[in-house]
């Protein structure tokens, strides 16, 4: 059955579509018939209690410079949506915070990918931290005589702000590297969170191994080398792709981080593994199926879309009559409470 499917996402004239991963989903879930509407993160707004975005219906093409046409805006209830797609890039600040707050008022007959709160409760650099195990040694911190003693256990060390994005800012710093004063002062004037401090592993000049999870299971995964003379590999920043297999310690990671984000809603879902070790989970809007695909890899835009229209069958309950609605569950729960005065009584 067509969905109507609402998509939150940045400009939609100034993505890349041969690497964006956004478009992807829309180029599949426009082949199976489904109804686009398109509207960037300050279209949305909350008016006497409903989410309603102002959003144009988008066809899109595969053809660069002329990749999308657009209807004329309407308000849109996005209550009324089947499907909400939360798909903006980071930065993760207030502004993203915010439209996860919006969109999680949303009745559960809407289903938005990937869940709001959970995207909210799971910064990348941070909901990674659950897995120390899997991790090379990272520290989170500003403090200045921390990370000196960090370096002086684990040597060189990788520092970049904690809800950077992009590669943007990510600095190797030796252990006795004379500029870590100087990067320190620029990192104190320009970030006001705290920072990630991690063990530099030498094996990322061999890749940068980024890892798609749908709806909690290992879908698809491309190597990412990084350019001559750089340690990022993000394809932003000029890492080349190429194609991979999953290892044994990848898919063990995988199995151990899948049962929680599929546990949390978190659909789509990208991992960054170097050497073995886990280094992000990323929840916003992560990239990669387009290179996977590219490179040879499976088509994970399919396979997401396969995921959605499964998830959609609950909610379709929901709207039928078939399963209690949030509201009445909520009501149900404040009715079962004490009052203050029973409380007090007591």
């Amino acid at each position: 059955m067509p969905l109507t499917v609402a998509v939150q996402m940045d400009p939609v004239e100034k993505i890349n579509i041969a690497g964006d991963s956004t478009f992807a989903l829309m180029l599949e879930a426009q082949a199976r018939g489904h109804r686009l509407i398109y509207y960037t993160p300050d279209k949305l707004s909350l008016v006497d209690g409903r989410v309603v975005a102002r959003a144009a219906p988008i066809e899109v093409r595969d053809v660069a410079g002329a990749h999308f046409t657009l209807g004329d805006p309407i308000l849109a209830d996005l209550a009324e949506q089947d499907v909400v797609l939360l798909r903006q890039d980071p930065p993760f600040d207030l502004a993203y915070i915010t439209s996860t707050h919006l969109l999680e008022l949303l009745p559960p007959t809407t289903l938005v990918v990937n869940d709001p709160a959970s995207v909210r409760n799971a910064p990348e650099k941070l909901f990674v931290m659950n897995y120390p195990q899997l991790m090379p040694p990272t520290l989170i911190t500003r403090d200045k005589e921390t990370i000196e003693t960090f370096r002086e256990e684990h040597g060189e060390v990788v520092m970049k702000p904690l809800h950077g994005h992009g590669g943007a800012a990510v600095f190797k710093i030796g252990r006795t590297d004379p500029n870590f004063g100087s990067l320190y002062d620029l990192f104190a004037a320009t970030f006001r969170e705290p920072w990630v401090v991690q063990r530099f592993l030498p094996q990322v000049s061999r890749g940068d191994k980024r890892i798609i999870l749908i709806d909690g299971a290992a879908a698809g995964a491309v190597n990412r080398v990084p350019a001559e003379n750089d340690i990022r590999s993000n394809m932003v920043r000029g890492g080349a792709a190429a194609p991979t297999e999953f290892t044994p310690r990848e898919k063990e990671i995988c199995a151990t981080i899948g049962p929680e984000l599929k546990r949390r809603g978190l659909v789509i879902v990208g991992i960054d593994v170097i050497d073995g070790h886990l280094t992000e989970i990323n929840v916003t809007s992560p990239t990669g199926i387009r290179a996977i695909k590219r490179v040879g890899g499976p088509d994970l835009a399919a396979a997401a879309w396969d995921a959605i229209e499964a998830k959609r069958k609950t909610t379709s309950a929901l709207r039928s009559g078939h399963a209690e609605p949030k509201s009445s569950w909520i009501l149900r729960r404040m009715r079962g409470r004490r009052s203050p005065a029973n409380n007090r009584a007591r």
